[in-house]
């Protein structure tokens, strides 16, 4: 170690080495920090599967009930206009206070140009019933 002032007229010596121990300290900060902010990659889909025995085989065809949303966001119930929510609210009860297995089909076919909230309307409410068999029809018209 060299204690004191250089000679005179000597030029001091400039430190060859770099201290790393700040950059490896920062480094490993920022590392951290990237791994908790990562956020969880989770892509799976939550499905409702069926319990026990499968069911039996019907050779019958199920009752099939149509719930057409024209593009003025107008309900068909069958072909039949529906005038307000209270009486698509009423249909629904009917269908879902029958037993799972009795309960008709219903098919929801929405109009190409609706607004989706007529449509997640029509849902929302069959789920809030208890409608178990509910499907959309005509999806290949939004491709």
């Amino acid at each position: 170690m060299n204690v004191g002032s250089p000679a005179a007229g000597a030029d001091p010596e400039p430190m060859m080495e770099m201290n790393m121990t700040p950059l490896i300290d920062v480094m490993l900060v920022l590392i951290i920090m990237l791994i908790i902010t990562i956020p969880k990659q989770n892509h799976s889909v939550n499905l409702n599967m069926p319990v026990g025995a499968p069911p039996p085989i019907v050779s019958t065809p199920p009752v099939v009930i149509t719930v057409d949303v024209d593009f003025d966001g107008t309900i068909l119930w069958n072909n039949e206009v529906v005038p307000d929510r209270a009486a698509l609210e009423a249909k629904m009860n009917a269908v879902s206070a029958m037993p799972d297995a009795d309960q008709p089909e219903v098919h929801l076919r929405p109009n190409k140009l609706v607004e989706y909230k007529y449509v997640a309307g029509v849902m929302a409410t069959a789920q809030r019933l208890g409608v178990k068999k509910i499907g959309m029809v005509g999806n290949e018209q939004f491709q």
